[in-house]
């Protein structure tokens, strides 16, 4: 009997802790996968400016507190509480409250600024005062803001011109009427690295900005289907071979109101990347690229009159460069400046005077560099984030400048995102790895941990998950081609599964990272596994971080080598003994993609089923700047667009597919697919078709819902 009660106890046990873990749901996966099931965090952690301190807001019995940290140790104070900020705002305007603590800026250890609607306001900690900083009153309309650092003027765009403002009056830089010639905006679809069309000078005594002239490239119909009737929106889209826009790059003078123009020459079809300006303003610096991107040339101009003054350095490639960092100058040693290049095979810092002497290549090895952070103050030291670990990992090192030696400044296998202090002198480290969801600690630049500001539990231990792993098979051209597979929840090795594979293998991209959840933003894998699905993938050569080798492979071939690794991914998962090989799916977006309808039409039979978003189709209706990089022109590589095009390949499509499209797409154009069904309606071939109505190149928000709801539905039924 005392044996019959103790199984039922235990029973009863393992029943209760089984009916405790909760499966994941599509609004987990997606909504709350950022918010309440993401790991515990600080908001507003930030180095208090010239300090050893910390800030960061937390909420009190309701009511938000700014708190201040001491880096070293675990001490923490009280700086301000909402409560004693309202308290001020309403000295200052009767009017003024708030809700939330607002997003802080530090100016000093007792002053930070926020912004309210056409103010920037101060705060003194111990004046418990507020004041106005500076007025940003904006008339509707202005976009693309930036603020000059120094001087506190602002830049602004209204549709194609550009404005320069004080905060009240506003100075009109350019005012061409003609809606093909576009300033002060971002140029060549922001490729090479180009997020903006504005640059202050380091005094803020210049602005120089971008002026693109698309004239004479084709208009592009894209359909308002919310206008009744519905109503054609052009856009200009360069394609594949055809005209491109032309760039110049003008210096407007606040004090002056006058602009020059920089004479970059001809041919007007060239890429002008990467702007930098000289430590004392006399020249700007420019990346110039051929239309071809296999020439680079680092060119210096005077901002005062526009002329070409000298090349720098120049740099080829028989595929093709890619510049994507401009130069930065060493503080304190004005004729010395750092550049990226990967003209080693792999991405790394060098060190040069400013008449193009190569002084030393600072890093070099069988890994990347992925971002540059700064000098330590006496400018003996650079720091930088590196693969130099691992392809999958990050760490946060510095080099000397002198003799290149490197020290890495983070510890742990994972990922790392560092912030230096003002002085330099200490690290705000962020740490992820597939066992640590979050961590935050300070290092000094030696290395040593000097204290733990936060680690963050396990939000997901409620959840029934399935196990993750990330691992590494060879490609033919015996690389390492880094896999990760999640198996299904409650994993029976006696049963057979199926697969989804998700995919995208293009460049710029990596899916697989050592990092919480092994490199994905969202839980959907985790949800498919809740399913009983098998979820893989495989970054393909082509795709991030590996060096120029592994990225290259695809050149003027985009696809062959991407498919050969996503089959060499299917041995793999049909070497396993739990996987069915007759149920296997493939999902991509974007490069994805093409990549799963390449696979569909030039490997029939191996997968039974896909989803395809926002499909390349055929590369000749994409973009220029990105296309003609990786493929040439068609006129220089035909046999590569024909043989990338899919239509042509429709005859042989088994399985089932379907297609998804965003109706307002502007990056990978709507007619990509349409014009794929139509050549599978001549040929007879079945397909199934999503569109997103009012959409761009993906779906957002609440309906990201409802997307991953039609995609799961759609293994679900068939797979």
């Amino acid at each position: 009997m005392k044996q019959l009660l103790s199984i039922i106890l235990v029973l009863s046990f393992v029943t209760t802790s089984f009916a405790q873990k909760k499966q994941l749901t599509m609004e987990d996966a997606f909504l709350n996968a950022r918010t309440t099931l993401a790991p515990e965090n600080l908001r507003q952690l930030k180095w208090i400016k010239n300090s050893d301190y910390l800030s960061y807001v937390v909420r009190k019995n309701g009511v938000d507190i700014l708190m201040k940290r001491a880096a070293i140790g675990s001490a923490e104070s009280e700086l301000v509480t909402l409560t004693t900020l309202n308290e001020a705002a309403r000295n200052f305007d009767a009017n003024l409250r708030f809700q939330a603590f607002p997003q802080v800026e530090w100016i000093s250890e007792t002053q930070f600024l926020f912004d309210i609607p056409g103010k920037q306001l101060r705060y003194d900690i111990t004046a418990k005062t507020l004041t106005l900083h500076r007025e940003k009153a904006l008339p509707a309309g202005a976009e693309n803001i930036d603020i000059n650092p120094v001087k506190g003027q602002i830049a602004f765009t209204i549709k194609n011109n550009l404005y320069v403002s004080d905060g009240k009056t506003h100075t009109a830089v350019t005012s061409d009427t003609n809606e093909g010639i576009v300033n002060g905006q971002s140029v060549h679809r922001q490729e090479f690295g180009i997020t903006k069309g504005t640059f202050w000078s380091p005094n803020g005594n210049l602005l120089a900005f971008y002026r693109m002239d698309e004239t004479m490239v084709t208009d592009y119909p894209i359909i308002d289907w919310s206008a009744k009737p519905a109503k054609n929106v052009n856009i200009k889209y360069p394609m594949a071979g055809g005209k491109s826009h032309e760039v110049t790059l003008g210096v407007f003078n606040p004090s002056t109101r006058q602009t020059i123009y920089i004479e970059t020459g001809e041919p007007k079809e060239q890429y002008l990347t990467n702007i930098a300006w000289s430590p004392d303003e006399r020249y700007v610096y420019i990346a110039v690229l051929n239309r071809g991107q296999d020439h680079m040339k680092l060119n210096q101009y005077d901002a005062t009159t526009g002329k070409f003054v000298k090349t720098i350095f120049e740099e080829r490639d028989e595929k093709y460069t890619e510049p994507l960092q401009p130069m930065v100058f060493v503080p304190n040693k004005p004729n010395w400046f750092i550049w990226q290049s990967q003209r080693d095979g792999f991405n790394h810092l060098y060190l040069y005077d400013i008449n193009g002497k190569l002084i030393r290549q600072l890093t070099k090895g069988e890994w990347v560099v992925t971002n540059f952070a700064g000098f330590d103050p006496r400018s003996e030291k650079a720091f930088f984030t590196s693969t130099i670990n691992s392809p999958i990992t990050r760490d946060f090192c510095s080099v000397s400048l002198a003799d290149g030696k490197i020290t890495r400044i983070s510890s742990g296998t994972g990922t790392h995102t560092s912030f230096l202090n003002d002085k330099a002198t200490m690290v705000l480290d962020h740490f992820s790895s597939t066992t640590v969801p979050r961590k935050w600690a300070v290092y000094n630049t030696s290395g040593k941990e000097l204290s733990v500001v936060l680690e963050a539990a396990n939000p997901l231990k409620d959840y029934q998950l399935g196990e993750m792993s990330i691992f590494t098979i060879k490609s033919n051209d015996n690389f390492d081609l880094y896999c990760r597979l999640y198996k299904p929840v409650n994993f029976d090795s006696t049963k057979k599964y199926p697969v989804i594979v998700y995919q995208y293998g293009g460049p710029h991209a990596q899916l697989i990272n050592n990092t919480w959840n092994g490199g994905t933003g969202d839980l959907w894998f985790q949800h498919l596994a809740g399913k009983g699905y098998v979820v893989f993938t495989v970054d393909t050569r082509g795709s991030a971080n590996r060096g120029k080798a592994f990225e290259q492979a695809t050149f003027r071939r985009l696809g062959e080598a991407e498919m050969e690794d996503q089959l060499a991914g299917v041995k793999y998962l049909k070497s396993l003994p739990y996987v069915d090989a007759s149920r296997i799916g493939l999902i991509g977006w974007s490069y994805g993609g093409f990549m799963t309808t390449s696979l569909m039409v030039k490997h029939p039979g191996v997968y039974k089923v896909a989803v395809a978003g926002g499909p390349v189709m055929d590369w000749s209706f994409y973009e220029i700047m990105y296309t003609e990089r990786y493929m040439d022109t068609p006129q220089e590589n035909p046999d590569g667009y024909k043989n990338s095009t899919l239509a042509n390949f429709v005859d042989n499509l088994k399985g089932r597919l379907l297609l998804i499209h965003g109706t307002q797409d502007n990056v990978v154009v709507w007619q990509h697919s349409i014009m794929f069904v139509k050549e599978a309606v001549t040929k007879g071939k079945l397909i199934d078709y999503m569109i997103y109505p009012g959409y761009e190149h993906n779906v957002g928000g609440k309906d990201r819902v409802h997307l991953f709801n039609t995609i799961t539905r759609y293994f679900d039924d068939h797979l």
